[in-house]
């Protein structure tokens, strides 16, 4: 059952104890609504499309890139909002489709950074080089 105007939010990070840890740190939030888990990233695309999320939880790989297939998940979704974890370089960013183009900005790597971002209806500030 949908919270009312609950965040919805897939989660889709690898390795499985990472997104089990995403996945502990939001579920007991009131305002936030998991919508599906994806450990496949070939099912990534086909899961936003059925479930329609307002953020896409993924695993950051690279810090300079935006983590595999999800710019074109953006360009078909400019409303979604991305957030991408580190955990063994302790980084998380945020990707946002924009008129210009996929924008990123550094996000705390916390609970509360991550909770944070999830809540936050603001323009990122930074780009992609």
């Amino acid at each position: 059952m949908r919270a009312m105007g609950a965040i919805r939010v897939l989660v889709a990070n690898r390795p499985r104890l990472m997104r089990e840890l995403v996945l502990a740190t939001i579920a007991d939030q009131p305002d936030i609504q998991i919508v599906g888990e994806v450990a496949d990233e070939l099912e990534l695309e086909s899961a936003v499309e059925e479930k329609q999320p307002d953020c896409l939880i993924v695993a950051l790989e690279s810090l300079s890139e935006l983590p595999h297939g999800c710019d074109l998940i953006l360009k078909k979704h400019a409303e979604l909002k991305i957030i991408a974890i580190a955990a063994d370089r302790n980084r998380s960013m945020v990707f946002r489709w924009s008129a210009s183009g996929v924008y990123s900005d550094q996000i705390e790597s916390s609970e509360q950074g991550i909770l944070n971002a999830l809540r936050s209806e603001t323009e990122v500030a930074g780009g992609l080089p």
